[in-house]
């Protein structure tokens, strides 16, 4: 139990039904689909999309999605809401262009947005209420406003600058980015999801609205067609998973990076983490070089499901055996690929669970602050970024082309025991997530926090060459590790952001936490 004579937040419990997620009115919406007498899938459709307008710095339905759905009895389905290339994507006119790596904005950043499409498929294929139930929060929100939170208001200042052209006129009211308790409202969008909720994903992805982003896209450069976009369709696939003492780790497989998290996990679970402080130097040590390696594996071999060959190869327990074996538990390793050579950023998150013990955990992304700085002149979508997760390098499995997906960053996550899902859970930030999965894990597992002591506990991250430590750090953890050989800095802003539900069926009881580096809360009934 927390100590009351500090700053903190209590796990929230509720009987009936419950919501996690970064935004308020996010999970109040999506509480009252539950109550109203919707379903798990009808309440997160609720919740997320109205994370489009009220994080739009983070997500919008020019992103993209992915999705776990736990059936009442434990069966989890898995879709893939994410975007292709356009087929007129052309690599090695980008190569000739002078790109060495793919652009993070321009019209060749942004793939076919996939969100509507999922949400359109999760609701017919799981849902109860319908579709129009589900967007009708959002509609109604978009016109009339939502007040801007303070770490929206941050978050928004902070990526203001990527804004281009018809951005800059929808989404900087007054010419500067709104500050907190600022009135925000996009009724240009309210008009997209109405046609949503009367036609489906033709209203999205055929008509005035695709030909709208299509015009925008080719005047910043891209080759996306209409075709392109009426050929928009999300994919059923199987979960993968990973052991972790008594639970099982499922996360989405490639060309999400989930399999990543469960190398993590693996690694580190060859290392008796419970015997040292979850708080100190040698744990956050351990983490960093698992990180390092797991990355690694993720750099080579994820991509387009078509593209992945060798999942087979994270997955298994002798990779894991073989990488942990490479960390040194008193010192940083320098190059992570060249040890391991002989072996082998923005988003919302919303979870929710009803009455029937049903379960959602979908992760909804626009990637990088504002995607690629572009939005629709008409209807002011504004786009991801994701063909920025292509690589340029010839033949590399992640090689941008025609029609493939990008490798993602975005991964929704649960945790199974038995044959019972107990936790559905998600970790924000880029490609901290599969990092921040396997620290949510070994807190609840290792350590035995419950969600939100798990979700409150300071958070580091070894990436790009430097170990961020956040301020929830003492200073002499800071010195220890740098004394380990990690060049040690204190991130701008908090690493990620997570929200989880925890399942008790013995009790009847749900119980959840909400990350309080973002704006949002848990909710139940």
């Amino acid at each position: 139990m927390r100590d009351f004579h500090l700053p903190g937040r209590s796990p929230v419990f509720a009987a009936n039904g419950m919501c996690a997620t970064s935004h308020p009115l996010a999970a109040k919406v999506a509480v009252q689909i539950l109550e109203s007498g919707g379903n798990a899938v009808d309440a997160a459709i609720a919740g997320a999309v109205l994370l489009g307008i009220a994080e739009p710095q983070m997500t919008g339905i020019g992103g993209d999605c992915f999705a776990l759905v736990a059936e009442p009895d434990s069966r989890i389905h898995a879709l893939n809401g994410s975007g292709r290339a356009p087929a007129g994507l052309d690599p090695d006119a980008l190569r000739g262009a002078g790109h060495a790596a793919m652009p993070l904005s321009g019209g060749a950043s942004v793939t076919v947005p996939g969100a509507i499409d999922a949400f359109c498929r999760l609701s017919a294929d799981h849902g109860r209420a319908g579709l129009a139930t589900s967007l009708a929060p959002a509609i109604h929100y978009a016109e009339a406003g939502v007040p801007v939170a303070h770490r929206v208001a941050f978050d928004w200042a902070a990526e203001a600058g990527k804004l281009t052209d018809a951005a800059r006129r929808h989404y900087l009211p007054q010419g500067r980015a709104p500050g907190p308790g600022t009135l925000f409202r996009a009724p240009l969008q309210a008009e997209v999801l109405r046609r949503v909720a009367a036609d489906g994903r033709a209203g999205f992805y055929e008509g005035e609205v695709a030909q709208d982003m299509v015009d925008a896209l080719r005047a910043a450069g891209g080759a996306h067609t209409l075709d392109d976009f009426a050929a928009c369709r999300s994919d059923d696939v199987d979960p993968i998973r990973g052991p972790h003492g008594d639970l099982d780790l499922v996360e989405h497989p490639p060309n999400g990076q989930g399999a990543t998290a469960i190398l993590m996990a693996n690694i580190l679970a060859r290392f008796d983490l419970a015997s040292l402080d979850p708080l100190g130097a040698d744990r956050a040590h351990l983490e960093a070089e698992a990180a390092k390696l797991a990355y690694d594996a993720r750099d080579r071999f994820l991509a387009d499901p078509d593209h992945t060959a060798r999942l087979g190869h994270m997955l298994d327990g002798t990779t894991a055996r073989d990488l942990a074996a490479l960390i040194d538990p008193a010192r940083a390793m320098a190059d992570p690929r060249a040890a391991s050579a002989n072996v082998h950023r923005d988003t919302v998150y919303i979870t929710v669970v009803d009455r029937d013990r049903m379960a959602v955990s979908l992760i909804y992304s626009i990637f990088h602050g504002f995607g690629s700085g572009l939005a629709s002149d008409r209807f002011g979508i504004l786009f991801q970024n994701r063909g920025a997760g292509f690589s340029l390098e010839r033949g590399h499995p992640n090689e941008a082309g025609p029609g493939k997906r990008p490798m993602h960053t975005i991964i929704p996550a649960m945790l199974t025991r038995g044959n019972d899902v107990e936790v559905a859970f998600g970790v924000m930030g880029g490609a901290y997530q599969p990092n921040g999965h396997a620290r949510f894990l070994t807190n609840l597992a290792d350590y035995g926090m419950d969600p939100q002591t798990a979700i409150d506990a300071p958070r580091s991250f070894s990436d790009a060459g430097e170990m961020k430590v956040e301020r929830g750090y003492p200073d002499a953890v800071r010195a220890k590790l740098s004394e380990m050989g990690h060049r040690v800095t204190v991130p701008d802003t908090a690493i990620g952001g997570a929200q989880a539900i925890r399942i008790d069926r013995a009790a009847g009881v749900l119980e959840g936490g909400s990350d309080p580096r973002k704006d949002g809360c848990a909710l139940g009934y």
